[in-house]
């Protein structure tokens, strides 16, 4: 059962709930009225009966009979009965064709001049003790049916079941029309995400400009999305590129040993061999760790160990692993430092940072024969800018475009040692990151690269 149903159900339910405990409470008092205003009609006919019978004067007999007649419409099957009563043998000495319960009688003569009632196969009997002058006792009941107030709780029944059913049904309905108008942007989102597949990975879902859990689910969904193309891409490009890359020192190992192998040969000749396989071993060596690190930095970013970090404290542990490899380095760090050090901090990795920032200062130094190169840091509206800036070669302008290509390397670098993974790996851990990298060159004067992250505050 999907969602929306289960939605309009249980709004359904609640409301029925309502709707039934009102339409009890109505029905309930409803009857209740009915009986008491039958009750006091024929406890009135009672007392209207007594005065008849206790009325010595003809004419006001007669008048009474003649009020009743014109002003109390008679009831469905009424009767009046007279009996009378001995007080002192203490029983009725005529019970007028009467055989009602005992307890009725006892009643009667228990409230002593107030009415008694008591209801007998839907026929309501009311019942009054009278004194007359000489001290005489006699009870006076009046009976009927009340048809009309069983009719008037009969069609109310009608009415509310009536309505009852009608309600339920227009709050059903009700329900599941705002339900569907309600989940409609999970529906979209729903059809989107089962139009998107591997093929097509750069598609996104429509994020809106509210800050409701739809645009959170989106925006959810795009953030997943974002590290699945990521994570496809450098597979892709692993796969791809990995055997070609792989191939040429492979080729060059295999060769010299085939060379080596093919005839007998002074012992200089083998250890030049051996050199050439050595050299070409390690240089597959590194190409391979650079490769799984391309490939390592787009899977599961999620899985990484995330947390704040501070880009400053960063940029100081950068230019220590700087040191490290390149000790001759010119690398100079400029710092500007809000007052609140909030906006100085990033939510990431921050050895994969550490890693995409290392491989930007390690290539100024390198493509510049270890000139100056200048690692600073400004923050500005919510981001965190960082920019390297070096005095090197420079790059091509045709071939910035390409340069976050794996394997790609600039025309102007053959003389340079390095295998074109470094800027793509560099690339992916800050699009993880949901940075961005820009790069403007000049030949001959330098590079300047502007990485810019998002602050936690």
């Amino acid at each position: 059962m999907k969602i929306q149903v289960k939605t309009a159900l249980l709004f359904t339910l609640v409301t029925a709930g309502i709707i039934l405990f009102l339409s009890l409470a109505v029905y309930y008092f409803a009857s209740r009225f009915t009986f008491n205003d039958f009750l006091k009609r024929l406890e009135l006919r009672a007392k209207i009966a007594a005065r008849i019978h206790f009325e010595n004067d003809e004419t006001s007999t007669a008048a009474f009979s003649e009020l009743r007649k014109e002003y109390l419409t008679a009831l469905p099957r009424e009767k009046v009965y007279i009996l009378s009563y001995d007080s002192i043998a203490r029983k009725l000495t005529d019970h007028a064709g009467l055989t009602l319960p005992e307890n009725f009688y006892q009643a009667v003569i228990l409230q002593n001049g107030k009415t008694a009632f008591t209801t007998i196969r839907r026929v309501e009997y009311a019942g009054i003790l009278y004194h007359n002058e000489t001290g005489h006792q006699t009870i006076v009941i009046s009976s009927a049916v009340n048809e009309y107030g069983d009719q008037v709780l009969k069609n109310l029944r009608k009415v509310l079941i009536i309505t009852f059913i009608a309600g339920v049904i227009t709050v059903f309905t009700v329900g599941l029309f705002f339900s569907r108008r309600i989940f409609a942007p999970v529906r979209r989102i729903t059809e989107r995400v089962e139009d998107i597949s591997a093929h097509n990975l750069h598609l996104r879902l429509q994020e809106g400009s509210g800050k409701d859990e739809i645009t959170a689910l989106a925006q959810t969904f795009n953030n997943m999305l974002d590290r699945l193309e990521t994570s496809f891409e450098t597979q892709n490009n692993f796969v791809s590129n990995a055997s070609h890359e792989l191939r040429t020192p492979l080729t060059t190992i295999i060769g010299e040993a085939e060379i080596a192998l093919s005839r007998e040969r002074p012992e200089k000749e083998y250890r030049q061999s051996l050199q050439v396989i050595l050299q070409e071993a390690v240089r597959l060596q590194h190409l391979t760790a650079s490769l799984l690190k391309l490939a390592q930095s787009g899977f599961d970013g999620q899985k990484q160990e995330w947390g704040i970090v501070r880009m400053d404290e960063l940029l100081l542990n950068v230019k220590r692993t700087v040191d490290e490899i390149e000790p001759n380095n010119r690398v100079r760090i400029s710092l500007h430092l809000p007052e609140d050090e909030r906006l100085t901090t990033v939510k990431g990795n921050d050895h994969l940072l550490n890693l995409a920032l290392t491989n930007i200062v390690l290539n100024g130094c390198k493509y510049s024969d270890n000139k100056s190169v200048l690692l600073s840091l400004v923050t500005s509206e919510n981001k965190i800018i960082i920019a390297i800036v070096d005095e090197g070669i420079g790059i091509p302008a045709a071939e910035i475009k390409y340069i976050f290509d794996p394997f790609f390397r600039a025309s102007n670098t053959f003389h340079y040692e390095g295998y074109g993974i470094g800027l793509p790996l560099t690339h992916t851990i800050i699009r993880l990151h949901k940075g961005d990298i820009r790069i403007q060159s000049q030949v001959g004067k330098g590079t300047t690269v502007v990485v810019s992250l998002p602050a936690v505050a």
